[in-house]
């Protein structure tokens, strides 16, 4: 009996030590695991934190080129309110001018010539101020265009480098 509680006794000791080594093996991957789940965790998160970031930079550069155009196109109405201003001015002193003109006129003839030639005057002036403004305003919406269009290019080609 001592022989066979003896062999009883090794083989709990050893079931045993079976069993510890088990658990510890079983206890050292599960740490192992946690401990990859927790770097995987961590390193998405860091990941998505950059993502954020760099979104809000993208963001702040897209308002920064909005308000470059605002301030493009305002600057181009401006320019255009001025010259539309000026031209109006200038137009108005030339036909009061032309009107006292043709005031001193002495005959009919004469009348028709003033006419005719401040008619012509006032027609070229015309198309060389709406040939200015049209030039103005194609640059003013050029301008006002410039900012976006960068940005339009920047973001395709980050996205075609994300491929």
């Amino acid at each position: 009996m001592a022989d066979n509680a003896e062999t009883i006794k090794k083989t709990v000791e050893t079931a045993a030590a079976t069993a510890q080594a088990s658990a510890n093996k079983f206890q050292a991957q599960a740490e192992t695991v946690q401990a990859a789940g927790a770097k995987a965790f961590r390193e998405g998160i860091d990941k998505s934190v950059a993502g954020f970031a760099e979104l809000n930079v993208e963001g702040k550069k897209n308002i920064e080129a909005l308000v470059a155009s605002a301030s493009a196109a305002q600057k181009g109405a401006e320019t255009l309110s001025a010259a539309s201003l000026a031209f109006s001015k200038k137009s108005w002193e030339d036909s009061v001018a032309a009107a006292q003109s043709l005031t001193a006129a002495r005959s009919v003839q004469e009348l028709v010539e003033l006419q005719t030639s401040w008619a012509k005057s006032a027609a070229e002036t015309y198309l060389a101020e709406v040939t200015r403004m049209t030039e103005v305003f194609t640059a003013s919406v050029k301008d006002s265009f410039q900012p976006i269009n960068e940005r339009v290019t920047a973001s395709v080609e980050k996205l075609q480098a994300a491929r």
